[in-house]
């Protein structure tokens, strides 16, 4: 009556019939395959009261191997200069916010350009 459960089921060590070792391969293949190929998850919450949305959030999650996101074109993370030290830190000579800030006014100067060219046009 003292048998154990393991000796019942035919094994007779205290040990997983699936093993450690095979386990952590399982683990290990599951983790490259998700990696090699990239998985998303996306979810939204949504907070209403009396048909009034008060607050939503949109969850997206991507998990992939940085090679696999560099090849679906995300690379945030190199421009970034908290995590990248190849990143040109923003300066206060092109507003504080890097390569956007320097290309808003551009487009400023260009849009300034063609409404003087509308206005001279217009006086003639």
């Amino acid at each position: 009556m003292s048998e154990s459960l393991a000796g019942r089921m035919g094994t007779s060590s205290g040990v997983s019939p699936y093993g450690q070792q095979g386990s952590s391969a399982n683990l290990a293949d599951i983790l490259e395959r998700v990696l090699d190929k990239g998985i998303v998850i996306a979810g939204d919450i949504q907070i209403n009261l009396l048909d009034i949305e008060l607050l939503t959030i949109k969850l997206r999650l991507l998990v992939a191997s940085v090679d696999k996101a560099k090849e679906m074109g995300i690379d945030w993370w190199e421009h970034d200069p908290s995590l990248s030290s190849r990143a040109r830190p923003a300066s206060s000579d092109d507003g504080g916010a890097g390569p956007l800030a320097l290309e808003n006014a551009q487009l400023r100067a260009e849009l300034a350009e063609l409404r003087a060219a509308v206005e001279h046009k217009g006086e003639r």
